[in-house]
Formats: C-alpha cells, sequence, structure tokens
C-alpha cells in the first residue's frame, strides 16, 4: 500500500454536530502530514465556508468545493477548475421547484461567484447560514440571476421525504450529461454540472496537479456525493454514520464522526 495522498469530506466525515474538528482527528491529520502525505478536503460546500476547515487541518493542496465543481489554490488564488451550471439547466430547475405546491417547503440556494443568492431569507436559510458561516443574499426572484452561471443550485426542506421523492423526479427528468444530482446530507437536494463530482475533482488533483494514481489515494466519505471519490480512490473508507448504500462501495466502515471514526481509519491504515 503506497497512499500518497488522503482526501477527507467534511460535513459528517471529519465535522459532526459541533461543527468543529475534534482534537483526535486533528492529531491523526497532523501525523500522517508529519509522515510526508498529503492531505485534501473535498466537500459539498461552498469555497470560503470550507477554508477554516483547510486552515485548521493545515492543508497545503487545492480545495474541492462545490462536490468538485470548483478546485481553487487558497494560497495562490489559482483557479483550477469551474464547471457552472448551464443558465438554461438552472432555469428548468427553477420551473421544477418552485412549483406551487413546492414554494412553502422548499428552500432554493443558488451559489454564484462564491456567494448564496436566495428568493427570500427564511428560517431554513438562517440555520444554514450560521453552520456554513456565510451572509446569504435576497434577490427575490431568483429567475433574475439564471444568466450569471451558478456554480451549485441546492434545495432544502425539512422534510426528508420530499427530498427523495424530489431527487428521483429529477433523476430520470435530467440525463447524467446535463446535470449531476446528489445528496450531502438526507435534507439537501444538490445540482451542478454533469461534469463535476468529487471523483472526477480527486481525479484532477492526484492525476493532473500532483502525477499520483487511484492507488496512492485514501479517501474517507459519509454520503451520496462521495460515491464516486470513494470508487475512484485506491483505498476507499465510509463512515459508520454513512448510509448502507455509500458503506457497501467502501473497502471499510470506520466508526461514526462522533466516534473520531476518521481518526480510527487513519491510525489503521497510515499509521
Amino acid at each position: 500500500m503506497d497512499i500518497r495522498l488522503l482526501v477527507l469530506d467534511i460535513d459528517g466525515t471529519i465535522s459532526g454536530r459541533s461543527n468543529e474538528i475534534s482534537e483526535p482527528v486533528k492529531q491523526a491529520i497532523q501525523a500522517v502530514q508529519a509522515q510526508g502525505i498529503q492531505v485534501a478536503l473535498a466537500t459539498g460546500r461552498m469555497f470560503r465556508s470550507a477554508m477554516r476547515f483547510h486552515r485548521c487541518i493545515g492543508s497545503q493542496l487545492p480545495l474541492l468545493a462545490y462536490n468538485g465543481a470548483w478546485i481553487q489554490d487558497p494560497f495562490t488564488g489559482e483557479m483550477h477548475q469551474h464547471l457552472p451550471v448551464a443558465p438554461a439547466l438552472a432555469q428548468q430547475l427553477l420551473d421544477d421547484l418552485e412549483l406551487p405546491e413546492l414554494i412553502d417547503r422548499l428552500g432554493i440556494h443558488f451559489y454564484i461567484g462564491d456567494r448564496l443568492y436566495v428568493r427570500q431569507i427564511t428560517a431554513i436559510t438562517e440555520n444554514y447560514a450560521q453552520r456554513s458561516g456565510i451572509e446569504p443574499i435576497a434577490v427575490g426572484d431568483l429567475r433574475s440571476i439564471v444568466d450569471k452561471h451558478p456554480t451549485k443550485v441546492l434545495a432544502l426542506s425539512r422534510e426528508v421525504s420530499l427530498i427523495e421523492k424530489l431527487l428521483s423526479h429529477l433523476q430520470q427528468r435530467y440525463a447524467a450529461s446535463e446535470l449531476y444530482l446528489t445528496q450531502s446530507t438526507i435534507n439537501f437536494l444538490e445540482a451542478t454540472h454533469p461534469h463535476a463530482n468529487k471523483g472526477s475533482a480527486v481525479r484532477y488533483l492526484s492525476e493532473q496537479i500532483l502525477g499520483l494514481e487511484a492507488k496512492n489515494v485514501m479517501a474517507v466519505g459519509d454520503n451520496f456525493n462521495d460515491a464516486q471519490m470513494l470508487q475512484y480512490a485506491g483505498t476507499s473508507i465510509a463512515m459508520g454514520n454513512a448510509p448502507t448504500a455509500l458503506q457497501e462501495l467502501a473497502d471499510w466502515v470506520a466508526p461514526s464522526v462522533e466516534e473520531d471514526g476518521v481518526a480510527v481509519a487513519i491510525e489503521k491504515f497510515l499509521l
């Protein structure tokens, strides 16, 4: 086993209910880095929201944000990749998500230029903004900004069954060549460019930037937006809090995020 790159998801993987990285996980990551293994973050979060975690672990690598649609070097500012949603598809998504029967049950977020735009600021958006450390911008009609090429479109609801039904419906409505549709939590439905997923982003980082191969990569994740990343990595770890379907894709299942599962996985495979 010749692992030279460790890629970690954030929410549900290195950060749990506290919205922070625990001391055992930080120490394990530092121990890995001391051995010369590089560590990167791959997240569905916005770039600016993920940066505090990037700084916390002392990563020297580009940050893979928006499920891989946005790959940027925080130190030089170089944008390695930005794959936004086509305006016409963003418009169609709005038509699908802003139906009269959904308008009060669903929040819709547009991410443009690493800023968050919403129709109006609701309680669910306020909770999201507080956890993310982001100030949302209310624009009234999101159709007024679809031509600005959203990096990601997010629909969120407290109704888990509603998100599941919408995801199933949209996956039938849109071809995989049009949109990448996934979930990072049970309350989020996320849409990005069809070529933007964590698997392709980790491949780009490892092969194009670092000159490594899949066998040199270990990846850890906890939800469906991590599936392609786990499938790519030579060594794949699912968290104990991950859905069963994701756990079945992994080489090994770690304890849950609240049990510092990443630290356990690092100790087992890298230390």
